[in-house]
């Protein structure tokens, strides 16, 4: 916690991936803080923040390969940011305008970019586990050096679909990652109160693959841990379980309040300088003569800076058709959908005077 490392250990990569990293993690951090505060204003409908985790969204992202598929939850926005989702695209998605993938029609913080390997996020949790496993297979039988990705938390993990998944991955040999941010709250479950045994990790040794434990916080032990865990996966062809032990210091979304339910004391001790995961890896770049506050205040001002900018931008966007709000649903519309899409378009046609004004906010 002082930015040192531990006698005798190395670096598993170079300072200037450490730099990259840590430039990323503050990147977040500041797109956080504004659009939670920009949630409390009433200017985008829902937030979720993923403070005190930077470490587990960038540290994995940066040994992911670039053809590796990933299926993220939705504290993942550091692994989309390193992978090249833009502030711009974080802001238009959030404040659900057409120009985003998802064309507004996902709830904030649902995000997607299949150039960039990121598949859609959905909100029931633990659907997207058995989802990579599929990709991982597919890979390991196509051979190709791929990996599926699966993302998500502890509570995630007491879904049904995290068992079947991690079954499946180890009988049939998948190329699939596993990375549970095990962030200590499932809402407001604590983990004391959601599972008696040994935590994550110890699951997937039952099962059958190769498991890790690491601390969550470091960011040189959680990319240590997922670049073995990759190579094991391509050159082994077999699925790796990652538990990253690390917190969750915000609220769980914006229409929670963890002051109900969480001692204020436990959150302010692991929100210290040297604990968390941002000020952790500053300290050990100023050890180094790598950075220092200046640097870091500008960094934090230009990003600032930067979602502002876009923010100005995203807002002067259009909403997508309001007809089109039943299109990409099914292939092929069933009766009642048909049904209901003709009588919105009379209803609109019928009334148009009246929804004339806004409807100019949409394309």
């Amino acid at each position: 916690e002082d930015g040192r490392l531990v006698p005798g250990a190395e670096l598993p990569c170079s300072l200037d991936t450490i730099l990259s990293m840590y430039k990323t993690m503050v990147r977040v951090s500041v797109v956080d803080q504004v659009m939670n505060s920009l949630q409390r204003q009433g200017r985008i409908s829902f937030y979720m923040t993923g403070t005190g985790e930077e470490a587990a969204q960038v540290g994995t992202a940066a040994c992911l390969g670039e053809r590796d598929v990933i299926w993220a939850q939705y504290r993942e926005l550091g692994t989309f940011m390193h992978r090249g989702f833009s502030i711009q695209q974080v802001v238009d998605q959030c404040l659900s305008r057409a120009s985003e993938p998802g064309k507004g029609r996902q709830m904030p913080v649902h995000y997607c970019d299949a150039s960039i390997g990121m598949q859609a996020i959905t909100s029931p949790l633990g659907t997207q586990i058995p989802q990579a496993v599929g990709a991982g297979y597919a890979f390991r039988v196509g051979g190709e050096p791929r990996c599926g990705v699966a993302y998500f938390g502890d509570g995630a993990a007491s879904e049904g679909d995290f068992a079947v998944a991690l079954n499946f991955a180890a009988t049939l040999k998948a190329q699939t990652i596993f990375i549970c941010r095990n962030n200590g709250w499932a809402i407001s479950t604590p983990a004391q109160e959601q599972y008696a045994g040994d935590g994550i990790a110890a699951r997937g040794v039952a099962y059958g693959m190769d498991s890790v434990r690491v601390d969550g916080n470091d960011l040189a032990a959680v990319y240590l841990a997922t670049e073995k865990a990759r190579e094991t996966c391509i050159n082994q062809g077999e699925p790796v379980l990652i538990e990253l032990m690390t917190y969750r210091r915000g609220h769980h979304s914006t229409s929670d309040d963890a002051a109900k339910y969480r001692n204020t004391d436990q959150v302010k001790n692991m929100a210290r300088p040297g604990l968390e995961p941002i000020s952790r890896t500053k300290l050990l770049l100023e050890e180094a003569g790598r950075w220092d506050d200046e640097q870091d205040e500008s960094l934090r001002e230009f990003a600032r800076e930067e979602v502002m900018s876009s923010l100005r931008i995203g807002e002067g966007k259009k909403f997508a058709p309001v007809r089109d709000m039943f299109t990409d649903v099914w292939k092929t519309p069933p009766p009642n959908l048909v049904r209901q899409r003709q009588e919105l378009a009379e209803h609109l046609d019928r009334h148009a005077e009246h929804y004339a004004p806004a409807l100019e906010r949409f394309e």
